[in-house]
């Protein structure tokens, strides 16, 4: 019998499964984590929430005014009516009730929880905007160039310049300029040709910073190393108890001590990526280093970055809210729900609500960005994702 008469027919008319995009696979995995699911949806209403708080509390007659002081209305409890016969009417709360109950000074909780809500929002976006930008560009060096060594005068130039730049930032005029003058009058003697010739005779003193090389790798992420040996928020207290105090004071604090576990991931994911085969063909192109850092590398490198920011949200709203509970975050008039938590403590047995309102907030929107967070790292697990086929 010829095995092929045997053999059953298969019938090319049968509709193939249909293929699920990147996305569509990515969101059916997300889905299935619930608690991933409750955390994006409260982080919608937070995102919402802020926004028109911001509309509603800014402006020369807002809506809601949560600097406006009434005596009169200290302390009561929420959904309390207003006391109308001491009241103009345009001083009334809009929705009838003091829905959140009032303060010490009779403002209005509901809207400063609003205004509130704005100010946490812009720290954590900005606060991480500025880290994840630091991370990845000391990420994407450390793990680009490896082991590549950098000459000691290069480094001490470049320290120099950042400095300077620094202290001028800073206020510190004369210390910023000395600092800015000696780095750029060392980085153009090196690179002029007076200096190319006499490189060689550096005086005895400074001949160990042409010989000395470091490798860059190594020097980014001791680094990281050192910075990570501090608790960042002492760091950050300490830093801003000498600054001026100022909501974009803190935003660049925090940002700026907190883009050590991003670096890590970067330069995590680039000492795989430099070794793929799309990188060894745009170096053959002759691209340039910063277009294959950046227009190659990094998006294929965001994924893990993406998880650590929608974390690291969650933590610099709550690094702000515990300055403005210790007396160093936003200055006043500006309402943050740390300051409005320390002005609660003083009346938790008269007032709970002005201690358990704000508290609860910052409990809920920390809780829902950390679990937005695990949802999208399970997404972006490569491991999870077959498993889930």
């Amino acid at each position: 019998m010829n095995p092929e008469q045997t053999a059953p027919a298969v019938s090319l008319e049968e509709p193939l499964a249909p293929k699920r995009t990147r996305f569509e696979e990515s969101w059916r995995l997300f889905r299935r984590n619930r608690m991933a699911l409750a955390g994006m949806l409260v982080f919608a209403i937070f995102f919402f929430s802020a926004v028109i708080g911001l509309v509603l509390t800014s402006g020369s007659r807002p809506l809601f005014d949560p600097a406006q002081v009434h005596l009169p209305e200290k302390l009561l409890p929420p959904l309390s009516a207003p006391h109308t016969e001491s009241l103009k009417p345009a001083e009334r709360p809009p929705l009838g009730v003091y829905l959140f109950g009032t303060d010490d000074l009779g403002r209005d909780v509901f809207a400063r929880m609003l205004q509130g809500a704005w100010v946490s929002l812009t720290v954590g976006f900005v606060a991480v905007g500025i880290s994840v930008a630091i991370g990845i560009f000391m990420g994407g060096l450390a793990g680009f160039y490896g082991q590549r060594h950098i000459r000691l005068e290069q480094l001490l130039v470049t320290a120099a310049l950042l400095t300077g730049a620094g202290l001028l930032a800073a206020g510190r005029r004369s210390w910023g300029a000395g600092l800015l003058i000696i780095g750029h009058a060392w980085l153009f003697w090196s690179i002029s040709p007076w200096g190319l010739r006499h490189r060689k005779t550096l005086p005895a003193g400074l001949g160990f910073l042409r010989k000395k090389t470091l490798m860059v790798d190594t020097i980014i992420m001791r680094f990281v190393d050192i910075m990570l040996c501090f608790p960042s928020f002492f760091l950050i207290l300490t830093v801003v108890a000498l600054l001026p105090a100022s909501i974009y004071n803190i935003m660049i604090v925090i940002g700026l001590t907190s883009w050590e576990g991003t670096a890590r991931f970067v330069r995590a994911e680039f000492l795989s990526l430099r070794e793929q085969d799309f990188v060894a063909a745009a170096k053959a192109l002759g691209v340039s280093n910063f277009r294959i850092i950046f227009r190659h590398m990094v998006p294929n490198a965001i994924a893990p970055v993406l998880v650590s920011a929608t974390i690291g949200i969650a933590s610099a709203i709550l690094t702000e809210a515990g300055l403005s509970f210790l007396g160093f975050g936003v200055p006043p008039p500006h309402a943050t729900w740390g300051n409005i938590l320390s002005d609660g403590k003083r009346f938790i047995f008269d007032a709970p609500w002005l201690t358990f309102i704000p508290g609860a907030a910052i409990l809920i929107v920390v809780l829902s960005f950390n679990l937005f967070g695990e949802g999208l790292r399970d997404i972006f697990n490569p491991r999870l994702r077959e498993r889930n086929r």
